[in-house]
């Protein structure tokens, strides 16, 4: 009794170091601080499990750990930071698949003695298969997108959502019919294939553009999935991470929504890619010609600008450029000029993407400023040099009624006395939307792998 008691006292100790954990995270100069005690906290969790009097054998354990451990470390050294989107989505669907296959393991294993029990225990097995199975899936195609192992771009056929709900009724059919018999291994087997299938179905529609909402959307599942887990092993520990991770993500969820001024439903039903792609395909705007600039051109410009502002975007990342454009602010600064960085909040692959990378090239989070905090200074800034980022800054989305993006919040670069745009070429972002921002007169357009360009644009600079 006495060693219950303290194996709880302990959850309840880890909750309260997560909810601290989370909210020092919310601050840049308080994060790692956070990170820490949220560690600290699941160690905590993971030590009063170890020690209940349930667990019996530490063999399979050990094992465990020195696998998960061995693969974790090599995973941590040998993955870049611009790789950290795929990253994370392979980590949402390694927790969901867990969660699944320790809701199976029970069912499995308990038979009829599950439906003797709480009848709360049922039905979290139910939701842990299904969850974790969609989580699972679904984060593999995020991967694929995202690694360019498939199509970055939405994939879809006719009766889509038709199918989807098909495959949902039978999900929660076979969860019903798993509920009143657990011993039904049939229902079991249709439970797992359709949460499977549903998971790939309900992602392979979403463009690589909407990938922070889907990675964050899957970490939030992730986390309900951990929570329902946590039902079926009478784990309060679980319940409480699982919680905090599906209520985050969620919130997250939303405010990434929000940032793009569209709901859920329209980013993981509306094949927005596709239906943008095609429609920029019906009738194109006559655009004057584009003349390319130089590295050397922009130095010129820069010579005479006090402030700049650099806007940065999923071109940056795949060209691993974040080190080039740190040497490029240091270059800037030494002439005099205040730069700071315009973040996005759905810029890049995942949240944070942008944040994420200017912290490994040692770029100072103070100089990060959110969209919000800094769209009104555009107007008063020499320069805005936008690195590979297209939708975010896209004056279509302000101006345009008849745009896919209308209403999107956007960094209004155009404002700026003169616009730098680090691009490979002219084609459409992955919204697959012309931006009229290009061929603006106060725009320059410098052609050609953002990391290249940025070297090019630091070593004029010093130059000049």
């Amino acid at each position: 009794m006495e060693s219950a008691f303290l194996v709880q006292l302990s959850y309840l100790l880890a909750a309260v170091l997560f909810i601290f954990g989370l909210m020092r995270m919310s601050a840049a100069k308080t994060a790692v601080s956070g990170n820490l005690l949220a560690s600290l906290g699941m160690l905590v969790a993971i030590v009063a499990t170890l020690l209940k009097a349930e667990v019996v054998s530490y063999t399979m354990i050990a094992a465990g750990v020195l696998v998960g451990s061995a693969a974790g470390g090599l995973l941590a050294t040998r993955i870049q930071m611009t790789a950290m989107p795929q990253m994370v989505a392979l980590l949402n669907g390694f927790g969901g698949i867990a969660s699944a296959l320790i809701a199976s393991a029970e069912l499995l294993r308990g038979g009829a003695a599950v439906s003797a029990g709480s009848a709360v225990v049922p039905i979290a097995i139910v939701l842990g298969i299904l969850i974790g199975g969609v989580t699972f899936t679904g984060s593999l195609i995020a991967f694929g997108k995202l690694q360019e192992l498939m199509r970055g771009a939405p994939i879809t056929y006719p009766g889509q959502q038709v199918v989807n709900g098909l495959l949902l009724l039978a999900a929660i059919g076979s969860g019903v019919m798993i509920y009143q018999d657990p011993t039904n291994l049939q229902a079991f087997a249709v439970l797992a294939v359709t949460a499977a299938i549903l998971g790939v179905t309900v992602v392979i529609p979403i463009g690589g553009a909407d990938m922070p909402v889907v990675i964050s959307l899957l970490n939030s599942y992730s986390g309900l999935a951990a929570c329902a887990t946590g039902f079926v092993l009478g784990n309060a520990g679980l319940v409480i991470s699982g919680s905090l991770v599906g209520s985050a993500g969620i919130i997250l969820t939303k405010i990434m929504c929000d940032a793009m001024n569209r709901s859920l439903t329209n980013v993981l039903f509306g094949a927005f890619g596709a239906a943008a792609e095609a429609g920029s395909q019906q009738g194109g705007i006559d655009r004057p010609a584009v003349k390319g600039y130089t590295a050397e051109d922009a130095a010129i410009v820069f010579n005479s600008a006090r402030t700049a502002i650099i806007v940065p975007g999923y071109g940056m990342a795949v060209a691993q450029a974040q080190h080039a454009v740190r040497e490029l602010m240091d270059m800037l600064e030494a002439k005099g000029v205040k730069v700071r960085f315009a973040i996005h909040p759905v810029a890049g692959r995942m949240p944070g993407h942008m944040n994420v990378l200017l912290a490994e090239a040692n770029v100072p989070y103070d100089k990060l400023i959110e969209m919000e905090n800094i769209n009104a200074d555009f107007g008063e800034t020499d320069v805005a040099l936008v690195i590979g980022a297209n939708d975010v800054v896209n004056p279509a989305a302000r101006e345009d009624e008849s745009s896919p993006i209308f209403g999107m919040p956007i960094l209004d670069v155009d404002y700026a006395q003169h616009v730098m745009v680090i691009k490979r070429s002219l084609n459409p972002g992955f919204a697959g939307i012309d931006n009229p921002l290009f061929y603006n007169e106060n725009t320059m357009m410098i052609f050609g792998d953002a990391k290249g360009v940025a070297v090019d644009m630091a070593e004029a600079v010093h130059q000049s």
